[in-house]
């Protein structure tokens, strides 16, 4: 008889109780489909396939190729693609694939120009402490300081004095709309590539309730776990002439053997996409993230942008005199998770920032909508304004929590 194991039995029991009796407001979260998870778990897992499809280093890879063909023509379908764009769906994860991208079409030490972290962009676009600073030059740009906003005007500036290799459009908590039109013109000018890192937005992308990438990027990025809602992935889309570059920095270069059941599970998800229901979600998030910002600002809480155009905010919380780690911790002992987050131009460290990041994709997959919102909005206010309260809004949260099932 098998022996259980007892103590991880309990442990992942403990996690699964967590997530359903809390509210999720993360904004990289969500909730993939039972189906998506079975497939994760399926005997997919078992089997190494190095190489890509119908040119692999292993026998038996006649099902495992059929389904990464299936998939890459799925990532076609749900982005409108047509043959002139590659499609890879082996990256383990985004900041690998982002990794992948840039030692794949550039030599090293030539420059790299993304946006700030603490302005809202990611460790792979440049940070001091991660890998893609270490090979290459990094120049940023930065936020409008009076409006938030990305300027154009001044990104163009920036890039003809720079004159970067590669310019990344991609963020991790930037609330508005990008204009990929203007990006590639900038690209353009200077003989850049343009990376889009799509990885927050790709669901809404797929639902048409945020511009496209496409055909103004060179190369497009996406996780496949945010707002597409899959399993943990990655995927890179580029124009055919950068496919042997870009897909030789894959594999051999980088990695071994795809994760295949992660592969079919991303095949699963892009199915979903291609649904109506989803476009119907996606369209959601937006509704509900605008809600959650309508609210909080009726509460007091300035919003940085004044709003939101996508699936996440930004609260500014120096008005109330609180940290971001501060504030997060509150919320969670009240069962609302979300994550402390700098603000731009904000003087507060890394560690205790000045704000925090909501984000509705997760809470949306759950069925709610404005009128939840609102009640969400109304407990943050109550937890950040009122702490002798955590109890009574904890016990609010699971009750409430629990009619809003995870798959």
């Amino acid at each position: 008889m098998e022996k259980k194991d007892l103590l991880l039995e309990k442990l992942i029991k403990k996690e699964e109780q967590r997530q359903r009796e809390t509210i999720n407001l993360i904004a990289s979260e969500n909730y993939p489909s039972k189906r998506v998870r079975k497939i994760l778990s399926s005997l997919l897992v078992s089997k190494y396939s190095e190489g890509r499809p119908q040119k692999r280093y292993y026998g038996g890879m006649e099902n495992i190729d059929k389904i990464e063909l299936l998939t890459e023509k799925r990532v076609k379908e749900v982005f409108g693609l047509n043959s002139s764009w590659e499609v890879n769906v082996q990256p383990y994860s985004g900041s690998v694939a982002n990794f992948v991208i840039l030692r794949g079409l550039l030599k090293k030490g030539e420059k790299i120009m993304g946006l700030a972290l603490d302005q809202g962009g990611h460790l792979s676009h440049g940070h001091s402490v991660n890998f893609s600073s270490q090979d290459f030059e990094i120049c940023h740009y930065f936020l409008n300081p009076k409006t938030l906003l990305l300027d154009y005007k001044e990104i163009e500036k920036r890039a003809k004095k720079e004159k970067p290799r590669l310019i990344i459009a991609g963020y991790t908590s930037y609330p508005r709309k990008v204009n990929f039109k203007i990006f590639s013109k900038i690209a353009k000018e200077v003989k850049a590539y343009l990376l889009a890192d799509i990885s927050h937005i790709a669901g809404l992308i797929i639902g048409r309730v945020h511009p496209s990438p496409f055909p103004w990027a060179d190369i497009v990025m996406t996780t496949t776990h945010k707002t597409l809602r899959g399993p943990r992935g990655a995927i890179i889309i580029c124009k055919k002439q950068l496919k042997e570059k870009i897909f030789r920095a894959i594999f051999p270069g980088l990695q071994g053997g795809p994760h295949n059941h992660t592969i079919a599970a991303i095949c699963a998800c892009l199915d979903e996409a291609k649904r109506k229901s989803f476009k119907s979600y996606a369209s959601q998030i937006v509704k509900n993230s605008k809600t959650l910002a309508k609210e909080l600002k009726k509460y007091g809480f300035p919003i940085i942008t004044n709003g939101t155009d996508n699936h996440l905010l930004l609260l500014d919380l120096r008005k109330k005199k609180i940290g971001g780690k501060i504030a997060q911790e509150k919320l969670e002992k009240a069962g609302i998770i979300v994550n402390k987050n700098p603000l731009p131009y904000d003087e507060a460290n890394f560690f205790n920032p000045s704000g925090i990041r909501l984000g509705t994709p997760a809470v949306t997959t759950r069925g709610m909508k404005e009128k939840e919102m609102k009640k969400i909005a109304f407990w943050i206010k109550e937890v950040l304004d009122k702490p002798f309260l955590i109890p009574k809004i904890k016990s609010e949260v699971k009750r409430f929590s629990f009619k809003f099932k995870i798959d």
